[in-house]
């Protein structure tokens, strides 16, 4: 059996006969990740209306979106381990459900100030939510095919970048910053429905613990694993945070250039998520070699391409796949790592990456403001890749030593140890 399916013992739900998970339940998680997806990137498209709005500058505005990201780094540890002997059903509709009401909250704040507190809250969920639904479609797969039941219900984020982000952005800017978050707050809501209706029921899990769970804090490798996505990955953040005028200023595109290539990178995720669930039950650690240097690759040679059309958008098509499957490869390796905390594993992974979102942005910003122009995030992103990978070969190494003189042999190791 594979390991990622054994890591999610004791097994709740099964599929039904002939191996085939169940098409509704990954459905209804799907779109509680394409809700969550839509609310942590909408807001930086309405960022202008926000402020008008309230009556504060853009760069006070953008607190509603570091308030969202602070929510998930808190919310992931809370949620993982309050959630440890929960139903996983249950607490699935719960998350939705709070969800819901926080952006319900954003969409009614009258003040800067209530609508941060409202973001906040709706990013406590996130987090919890991704674990949690990993696991449940992990428990739903047939044995040997737990990284492609997680890379199925992570699409809802790549989803959301293709479809409802930019939907969320065009009905702000007619009708009103407000109506985006009343859009994602009934998805939220009818996410809850579907989930209840559609999920198995999972039952309480008595052998588990908030002890436990708090465990896989000790673990080195649990730490080198959560390095490599809060440095590794900020290389990303560091070039998609600054693509619309790299596009303009670099590349001399119109500004009706820049969805176009949002739509290819959103595009291209989609294809990345679904191969990183394949790669990831071929070897979960080889994929993270695989994905994270071309990742970095791919930064680099932006560093170059983005003074033409065509090569920048190959690039960047490029930069959105590794990327994607590499959030996929990390989210599996932690789950791997964490041992019996698998719950708190899952939802770390999104806490790493919104660290690597403020990393990234801020060193972006920090070059361009010395002068480096807007290529050059696009070379210090590939630094931060380079970096996470050198992370990962200490986790390598770490990790021969633990495994022993069999995977020096060649012998095929179960997915934990791969």
């Amino acid at each position: 059996m594979s390991t990622l399916s054994a890591t999610a013992q004791p097994r709740t739900a099964r599929p039904p006969a002939g191996g085939q998970p169940p098409p509704l339940a990954f459905a209804a998680l799907i779109l509680g990740g394409v809700g969550i997806g839509v609310a942590e990137f909408v807001t930086m498209g309405v960022l202008p209306q926000i402020a008008t709005g309230l009556d504060v500058s853009i760069p006070t505005a953008g607190y509603a979106i570091s308030a969202y990201a602070l929510g998930v780094v808190v919310g992931a540890p809370v949620a993982a381990v309050g959630a440890a002997r929960l139903p996983r059903r249950a607490v699935l509709v719960g998350f939705m459900l709070l969800f819901a009401l926080a952006n319900a909250a954003a969409a009614l704040a009258p003040t800067l100030g209530t609508l941060v507190a409202a973001r906040f809250v709706a990013g406590l969920p996130h987090a919890g939510f991704f674990g949690l639904a990993s696991l449940v479609a992990i428990s739903l797969a047939p044995p040997g095919r737990g990284g492609r039941a997680v890379g199925t219900v992570m699409l809802g984020i790549p989803i959301a970048l293709l479809v409802g982000v930019p939907l969320g952005t065009w009905a702000g800017q007619v009708f009103g910053w407000r109506v985006s978050y009343w859009a994602v707050a009934v998805i939220g809501l009818l996410a809850a429905v579907l989930v209840r209706l559609w999920v198995p029921r999972t039952p309480r899990d008595r052998t588990r613990s908030r002890r436990a769970e708090l465990r896989a804090f000790t673990s080195t490798q649990f730490w080198l694993t959560l390095a490599i996505g809060a440095i590794g990955f900020g290389g990303m953040f560091a070039t998609y945070s600054y693509i619309a005028p790299t596009l303009t200023d670099v590349t001399g595109l119109a500004e009706s250039w820049v969805p176009v290539f949002l739509l290819v990178y959103g595009v291209v995720s989609v294809v990345g998520t679904w191969l990183g669930g394949r790669l990831g039950d071929w070897s979960v650690l080889r994929t993270l070699v695989l994905t994270g240097t071309g990742s970095a690759a791919a930064l680099l040679v932006f560093f170059w391409s983005s003074g033409a059309l065509v090569p920048a958008m190959v690039t960047v098509a490029a930069i959105g796949l590794f990327s994607s499957a590499w959030v996929i490869g990390l989210q599996l390796r932690l789950m791997q790592v964490a041992g019996p905390a698998r719950t708190l594993g899952a939802a770390m992974n999104h806490a790493s990456l919104n660290v690597a979102n403020a990393l990234g942005a801020w060193v972006g910003g920090l070059v361009i403001a010395a002068g480096y122009g807007y290529r050059a995030p696009a070379l210090v992103g590939a630094a931060l890749s380079v970096a996470g990978l050198v992370v990962l070969g200490v986790s390598l190494l770490v990790h021969r030593r633990h495994v022993g003189p069999r995977a020096a042999r060649g012998r095929r190791e179960a997915d934990l140890t791969r």
